[in-house]
């Protein structure tokens, strides 16, 4: 009989000293709710503490702050921890921007606090807070607990002398985070408490981790007060929260050539719908101009590029990268060697141009192809184009030569040149194409695109041609990758020429 697998165990790491003796009280209460018969079936717990400069409360105070919680979230990652615990309610105020940025799930308190109020006082509509001037200033509960469904009610400052009783209690010269958990803290926390009583709310949830250091001290006959770091604990354990979904990174293999990334950035932008800066896709580019030359490497002695290239994608993996751009046709010579070494999928240049030939042409037999020598010696368009049933047309050798005087000659395109020599040179190539009755033409180097447009060009003959742009095409896939929208895989060249 085969043995049950064991579940894997979870891993959590608690960022400490937000405030160092809170952070130990959540920690306490966190193995304290962990539903476990002996030390075995406990969490992997994982407590970082590290003193910082700067402690308060002002803006570079929070800056500083949201920069310790971040590194500690990496060196979490290298941990290999699985969840992050966060028991600081000022630290919230900016956990979007954690969350968008973390490798790691944070687990939020604010959203275990809603679901423990809605489950045990399902009638609650009075939230009473006691939480810090900050914290209330920043209306952090109000994001969480919204109108209709609840008010959130704060304490009154005191009349007599405008002090609030909970930042006092709190950080006050001899506040809880003093250590001081007995005295005028609580003494002022349960006048808070009182006010809120008169304000009639439903139920008082702290907002500072703090608190519950005193919990116990403080009056609950009147209105249920909850311990939040409890709750916290309890909500941690239970698993029974999501993640937010991480943002999709496109890795771009650049430097291969270096304009020719620019322009595959420049079109990924171009094709992404998008209202404001924030509805963009989010790029890590290594740009990486020491790659080896690899049209040097497939024709001549060159030295083999496969080293760098693949390093270049493991840079980009370990940024996280979920899919990964080589706007290089060339460089795909090399993919299926390094794919197989790389957790992240290269998004295939030239398989990804001709499905979308295919798509566009249905009837389309031969497909002309403007690309480097050592594009066409290794054969990769070819094998593509006959995968579809296609046949690869190129130019005659003295013809090829003058493509690769566009783009490698003293006047061509790599060396900075747009106009001119490079322009006629490549222009001569695509007329002789045309002449010979090709109607789609491929260009199959991410420099070309650079001095010819995508779409319609006519030859000296008359007839017309379409010309492909895969840097384009790949920009197109990578959105829709990203997007999730699968539907823009497939785009006709008659729309993508009026794009």
């Amino acid at each position: 009989m085969m043995e049950p697998l064991a579940r894997p165990r979870r891993s959590l790491g608690i960022i400490g000293g937000l405030g160092p003796l809170a952070s130990a009280d959540v920690f306490y209460k966190l193995v304290k709710a962990t539903p476990a018969s002996n030390d075995a079936e406990h969490f992997d717990l994982v407590f970082e503490q590290h003193p910082y400069r700067n402690a308060g409360r002002s803006r570079e105070a929070t800056v500083e702050r949201m920069l310790y919680i971040f590194d500690t979230i990496r060196e979490f990652e290298k941990r290999g921890i699985a969840s992050v615990v966060l028991p600081c309610f000022l630290s919230h105020t900016f956990i979007d921007q954690l969350q968008e940025n973390s490798p790691l799930p944070i687990v939020d308190m604010l959203e275990g606090i809603r679901a423990h109020v809605r489950r045990r006082f399902p009638s609650a509509r009075r939230i009473g807070v006691l939480t810090s001037d900050y914290v209330r200033d920043a209306g952090l509960f109000e994001r969480y607990f919204t109108q209709p469904e609840f008010e959130v009610i704060h304490p009154r400052p005191f009349e007599a002398d405008g002090l609030d009783p909970v930042t006092s209690a709190v950080y006050g010269e001899n506040g809880i985070k003093s250590g001081t958990l007995s005295g005028l803290p609580v003494e002022l926390l349960r006048a808070a408490c009182e006010d809120l009583a008169a304000q009639r709310v439903d139920v008082i949830v702290p907002g500072l981790t703090e608190i519950g250091l005193v919990a116990d001290q403080l009056d609950r006959s009147s209105v249920p007060l909850l311990d939040s770091n409890l709750v916290y604990a309890q909500y941690v354990v239970s698993g029974e929260y999501g993640h937010p979904g991480r943002v999709f990174k496109v890795g771009v293999v650049g430097g291969v050539g270096p304009a020719a990334t620019i322009d595959f950035m420049q079109k990924v932008v171009r094709n992404t719908p998008a209202s404001r800066d924030q509805d963009h896709i989010k790029l890590l580019v290594e740009q990486n101009p020491q790659i080896p030359d690899r049209t040097e490497n497939l024709i001549g002695d060159g030295p083999d590029p496969t080293v760098s290239l693949y390093a270049t994608c493991k840079k980009l993996e370990a940024g996280d990268a979920d899919i990964i751009a080589i706007p290089c046709n060339t460089a795909h010579a090399y993919v299926e060697r390094i794919q197989p070494y790389l957790k992240v999928p290269i998004v295939n240049m030239l398989t990804v141009t001709v499905a979308y030939l295919r798509e566009s042409f249905p009837a389309l037999r031969e497909v002309g192809l403007l690309a480097t020598s050592g594009t066409i010696v290794s054969g990769v368009y070819q094998k593509a184009l006959e995968a579809h049933g296609l046949t690869q047309v190129v130019p005659g050798p003295a013809l090829q030569a003058r493509v690769m005087n566009a783009i490698y000659g003293p006047r061509g395109v790599k060396a900075g040149y747009t106009t001119g020599e490079c322009v006629d040179e490549i222009t001569q190539a695509v007329d002789d194409l045309i002449g010979r009755g090709i109607e789609v033409i491929i260009l199959g180097c991410t420099e070309l695109p650079l001095l010819l447009q995508q779409g319609e060009i006519r030859g000296s003959s008359g007839r017309i041609a379409m010309l492909a742009d895969p840097t384009d095409i790949l920009a197109r896939r990578c959105v829709a990758y990203a997007r999730g929208d699968m539907q823009a895989e497939v785009v006709g060249l008659a729309s993508l020429s009026s794009a």
